[in-house]
């Protein structure tokens, strides 16, 4: 199979400014995300809007705003699906060295380094922060040179302050991020993600990068430490979180909605995925909203 697409994402900084932002009101077509990653650090905010997050190790799924720190080289996949009353999202991607190679290891800078280094584990910041927080990030855009490093030194200066985030890859992510590596894992991930709902025969997804099965196993878990079955489940368990939250239907018919062919397997792995039953779950987010 040939490999048209690059997954090492080689990102332009814009004409002298070592600050990359893009902003947008429309979702990014799901068909230019793929599993990519890039030595730049990228801050990623969304006001209003819904999607996936798929970072390193991590799959979750996020309804009306998210704010991301995630760190060099550690791989991700497109987030927001679409966007909800004029929502808009904000992204700002930016080497460690954009204000020279020693400039963050000043002592005056070593909560803003100690924040890179936590961000290579991949940073979920909580709504609090994501409050005060987002509408600096958004109005980055508005400005250039050197007072657009002065308030975005103030927004990192911020984040690395507050400890109201969550880690998403707690344990690191023992990707081994070469080339052909990440560009079968895009194949798997994005035929995970256009068949979940339905069995996978592992022959299927095996051929689809052109390996043995037993070969494809080793190789899967070797280079994301996890199995192929549970890719899958959390990819179920992560659309369920999102019918829960959307839909009226029963847990029962969300169970099978999801591809899960048994309601105690689907009970035990959402328990497991997400740390509660599903009727807990569905119960929190209905106390959250009244």
């Amino acid at each position: 199979m040939i490999i048209k697409k690059p997954i090492y994402k080689k990102l332009n900084a814009e004409f002298e400014n070592s600050i990359l932002i893009v902003q947008r009101t429309e979702r990014l077509d799901s068909k230019t995300a793929f599993w990519h990653f890039h030595p730049e650090l990228e801050l990623h905010y969304v006001n209003k809007g819904y999607g996936k997050r798929h970072v390193g190790n991590h799959i979750s799924y996020f309804n009306n705003s998210q704010l991301l720190l995630i760190g060099s080289n550690l791989p991700h996949k497109g987030f927001t699906d679409g966007m909800i009353n004029n929502g808009k999202e904000t992204i700002i991607q930016f080497k460690k060295e954009f204000l020279g190679e020693t400039f963050f290891s000043l002592p005056q800078m070593k909560d803003i380094n100690r924040l890179f280094e936590r961000a290579k584990k991949g940073l979920l910041f909580n709504p609090k922060i994501k409050r005060e927080i987002g509408p600096k990030i958004e109005d980055l855009i508005n400005w250039d040179g050197y007072d657009r490093c002065i308030k975005f030194l103030d927004v990192l200066h911020e984040l690395a302050l507050s400890d109201d985030y969550r880690i998403l890859n707690p344990e690191g992510f023992n990707f081994e991020v070469e080339p052909q590596d990440t560009a079968k894992i895009d194949i798997i991930y994005k035929h995970v993600n256009s068949n979940f709902k339905n069995q996978i025969p592992l022959e299927e997804v095996a051929d689809a990068v052109s390996m043995t099965v037993p070969a494809f196993c080793r190789y899967f878990k070797k280079v994301t430490g996890k199995t192929f079955t549970k890719l899958v489940n959390e990819y179920r368990v992560v659309h369920a979180t999102k019918l829960l939250q959307e839909s009226q239907s029963s847990i029962t018919d969300i169970c099978y909605e999801c591809g899960f062919n048994s309601f105690s397997h689907f009970n035990k792995m959402f328990k497991e995925i997400t740390g509660k039953s599903a009727s807990k779950y569905r119960s929190k987010l209905k106390k959250l909203v009244q």
